[in-house]
């Protein structure tokens, strides 16, 4: 990962006035901790939720139970809800949400070892979704999905047109 990324995503969040907020499932802290190494990120990092269980994606982030029932918790449905709450529980107008399966167990032929959804959510609105399909470890898996992020937050633009 780029130092050099980390520091273009920095000023942009700062430029533009944007503070972030993470709910994250699959990666357990791994992009809040990331973006928190970064030196003055107070500045524009808000807070971050770990919610890898559904008790607390409902408690924390009010995603629905029945919502969760019907699309599980591993789905673009619950990223998405996962996103809008974050935002909506916290200072933040940029929220990211990530749940998937790190592995190596929990994968089902629908849903295998290394699916991600990732919803990027901008002043209440969703604006980006992503559905990943990542192989390796365990740590390749939530590696991967970090450098997804910093990747796709590097080419983002706040001139969103909603």
């Amino acid at each position: 990962m780029s130092s050099l990324k980390l520091e273009r995503i920095a000023a942009k969040f700062l430029n533009h006035q944007v503070k972030l907020v993470l709910a994250e499932s699959c990666t357990g802290g791994l992009v809040s901790k990331t973006f928190t190494d970064i030196p003055g990120s107070s500045a524009w990092f808000d807070s971050g939720f770990v919610t890898y269980s559904n008790n607390s994606k409902i408690n924390l982030l009010q995603v629905s139970p029945n919502a969760l029932e019907k699309f599980g918790a591993v789905s673009q449905e619950i990223a998405n809800a996962m996103a809008l709450g974050a935002e909506a529980n916290s200072s933040a107008n940029f929220s990211i949400a990530i749940t998937g399966i790190a592995g190596p167990g929990g994968g089902t032929k629908s849903k295998p070892v290394g699916t991600v959804f990732i919803s990027f959510v901008y002043q209440k609105k969703i604006i980006h979704e992503y559905h990943l399909s990542l192989s390796g470890t365990r740590e390749e898996i939530r590696m991967g999905t970090l450098n997804f992020i910093i990747s796709e937050l590097d080419k983002l633009t706040f001139n969103i047109q909603i």
